[in-house]
């Protein structure tokens, strides 16, 4: 981890991040960064022309409400800082469990599991959690992962995920887990 991560800058990328591809979070976030770092200059930037900056990361309609409004609601009441609990990020619409954890892990430096597709796709398929939601992955891997392996277990499973154990048609034969693995769920793999 850096030093002195942006908390600010760390929930803006990853509300752009949702349901996008990481390149078109990255160009999203450099456009939007170049012209606003803070919640006030996210506050004073027209509608249409962060619609524009944000344009890339999709959903951009929604995503610039979301922006505002979380910007609206970090100055009224939280002097313009980003919360560092989870009861408190998850209090601001349009901030959820992911976001607030991947919050507390990579701001703050927090011991919790920011659980994606690929953390909620990937121990359902080892078998180590039997679970339909994130939520639910989260609960059930915070049981049994020791918090030794937490401040890890996101990058390396996002990583694995997005590389070898994809969604559909996962690369079974470069698996370096694959003996171990009972591919629950998985109907064809490479």
């Amino acid at each position: 981890m850096r030093k002195n991560p942006n908390a600010f800058k760390i929930l803006i990328s990853c509300l752009l991040s949702l349901r996008t591809q990481d390149k078109n979070t990255e160009i999203a976030s450099k456009r939007l960064f170049a012209v606003a770092q803070t919640p006030e200059q996210i506050l004073k930037l027209p509608k249409k022309k962060l619609e524009k900056l944000i344009y890339s990361s999709g959903h951009y309609k929604k995503k610039a409400g979301t922006l505002k409004h979380v910007s609206k609601v970090l100055l009224e009441r939280f002097n313009g800082k980003v919360p560092k609990t989870r009861e408190e990020l998850m209090s601001i619409k349009g901030i959820g469990p992911k976001t607030a954890n991947i919050v507390l892990a990579f701001a703050f430096g927090k011991k919790v599991l920011p659980i994606d597709t690929h953390c909620h796709r990937i121990p359902n398929r080892l078998g180590w959690v039997k679970t339909k939601t994130p939520e639910k992955t989260e609960i059930e891997l915070n049981k049994i992962l020791p918090k030794k392996y937490w401040t890890d277990f996101n990058s390396i499973f996002v990583q694995f995920g997005k590389e070898i154990c994809q969604p559909i048609s996962p690369k079974c034969s470069v698996c370096p887990v694959s003996k171990y693995c009972p591919r629950i769920g998985v109907k064809k793999c490479r």
